[in-house]
């Protein structure tokens, strides 16, 4: 019997399932089977920490008011400044007021003062 060659396709697919997985180490890059399992895992722990990344960026934007919210005066704190941006409909999120805080506190100070009365 002669022999058969494979033909391209199953080797373009694995050349593409491998060029993925370029950064991995050792068996989790050559072996295309562990290749394409490790692949999968890849994509899954991305999808999660997606959702993740942007609950670890509130929590520091939140962190970060509540210690200049405190610094500047201790009869105030986090939750109170976000109830009276609510109450006064002040269109401002979380982000931009934790970016004043750090970058521009007197403006923070100030309206966070005009807020509170």
């Amino acid at each position: 019997m002669t022999r058969v060659t494979r033909g391209y396709i199953a080797r373009r697919r694995r050349k593409k399932t491998r060029s993925l997985a370029s950064t991995f180490r050792r068996a989790h890059l050559r072996l295309t089977r562990i290749t394409t399992q490790q692949k999968m895992r890849a994509l899954v722990s991305t999808r999660r920490d997606r959702g993740r990344r942007k609950r670890d960026f509130r929590r520091l934007w939140i962190t970060r008011i509540n210690a200049v919210t405190r610094e500047n005066g201790a009869s105030h704190s986090y939750s109170r400044l976000i109830h009276d941006l609510y109450k006064r409909q002040v269109l401002l999120n979380r982000k931009i007021l934790a970016q004043m805080a750090i970058s521009n506190t007197n403006c923070f100070c100030v309206i966070s003062n005009e807020i509170v009365k």
